[in-house]
């Protein structure tokens, strides 16, 4: 699952993106209502999670300008304002949900997570083929030629990636910026070494490679 959190708090943006990584899931973290309204209208993640007070653009605005935009993607608004007539507001002015301040991560991933299956109506591709290489985003589940295989929650979100790329070439960059979440380059062999034990995962067993190198190039998925 793919995240955006608007939230000024460093402290707990950074909470937010370290505990969502922990659970499987990509979280890119927006500090102020701006930004985080130019990034939500890309209409890329599956869950908006929105903090009500922000600098720049408060969350109530941001969410009632995406939806008069169209924009349904499911949000999850976080206040520490709990009154009925605060949730009322925030119900109203587009969220999905509202979750007052302070609150527990596991309710808090519980919430996005009914958010997500609740998006799951729209024509969203969820599973993933290669010839006999299959990937379930909601089992969370890897399959090849029946046998199923099992991988850590980075190495999924690898393999998701390269799978909904099957057949073009995957650079280093796009890795770093989608899988990790890093928007330059840390110099080190991260790409490598979990390459490597994705690749000897998903082909150790089988007679047929379908994770190629292109050299000088980066990564491609084909059967």
């Amino acid at each position: 699952m793919k995240l955006l959190v608007i939230e000024d708090d460093r402290e707990a943006a950074e909470y937010l993106e370290k505990a969502f990584d922990e659970a499987g899931h990509l979280a890119h973290i927006a500090a102020d209502g701006e930004t985080g309204y130019t990034l939500a209208s890309s209409g890329e993640y599956d869950v908006l999670v929105v903090d009500r007070m922000l600098p720049r653009r408060d969350g109530l605005s941001v969410v009632a300008a995406l939806r008069a935009r169209g924009n349904d993607t499911p949000v999850l608004i976080l206040s520490a304002l709990g009154e009925v007539d605060d949730r009322v507001t925030g119900l109203r002015a587009g969220g999905d949900d509202y979750l007052t301040k302070p609150y527990a991560f596991s309710e808090l991933l519980a919430r996005v997570e009914v958010l997500k299956k609740r998006g799951g109506s729209k024509d969203v591709e969820t599973i993933y083929r290669v010839g006999d290489l299959e990937l379930d985003r909601l089992s969370h589940s890897v399959k090849r030629a029946g046998k199923e295989i099992v991988l850590q929650p980075r190495e999924f979100r690898l393999l998701e990636y390269l799978m909904r790329h099957a057949g073009q070439v995957v650079t280093r960059t796009m890795l770093l910026e989608n899988v990790w979440d890093y928007h330059f380059d840390p110099q080190t062999n991260v790409i490598d070494v979990h390459i490597s034990r994705l690749r000897s995962k998903i082909e150790k067993e089988f007679d047929t490679p379908v994770l190629h190198t292109v050299r000088g190039a980066g990564y491609m998925l084909k059967a």
